[in-house]
């Protein structure tokens, strides 16, 4: 199976010795976004709406590199610090995936890199 890495300025540039996605098998697995603006490296400013905002601008411009859309996501997974923080996140999620949006997990964790209080990650079909 061919596997290709994707790279895009439109999204923060990879942290660690991993890919910002992968397209392979007809899929493209989307490394976790966290809400860095690309240009400047600067986290959101704001609280979880600012923050979830900029994350999924991220994670598009990702699957817009890999040769996917946001309506051709299958799964995400979200990372939350804080559980309280879900119905906020989930409105702006929400204007994201507005019809027939993909499966989902949510999970809280302990801490985020660079502070982030939110992280998605994706999986999305193409071709």
């Amino acid at each position: 199976m061919k596997r290709e890495a994707v790279r895009t300025a439109g999204a923060p540039a990879a942290i660690g010795p991993y890919s910002q996605a992968v397209r392979a098998g007809g899929f493209l697995f989307c490394s976790g976004q966290i809400p860095l603006d690309p240009s400047t490296g600067i986290m959101a400013d704001g609280g979880i709406e600012a923050q979830a905002e900029r994350v999924l601008s991220n994670l598009e411009a990702v699957l817009t590199a890999g040769g996917a859309t946001l309506g051709s996501v299958v799964k995400t997974t979200v990372y939350l610090v804080d559980l309280g923080d879900f119905q906020a996140m989930n409105a702006v999620y929400g204007k994201f995936f507005p019809v027939e949006p993909p499966a989902r997990a949510t999970v809280q964790v302990v801490k985020l890199p660079a502070g982030a209080r939110v992280e998605i990650d994706a999986v999305a079909t193409v071709g």
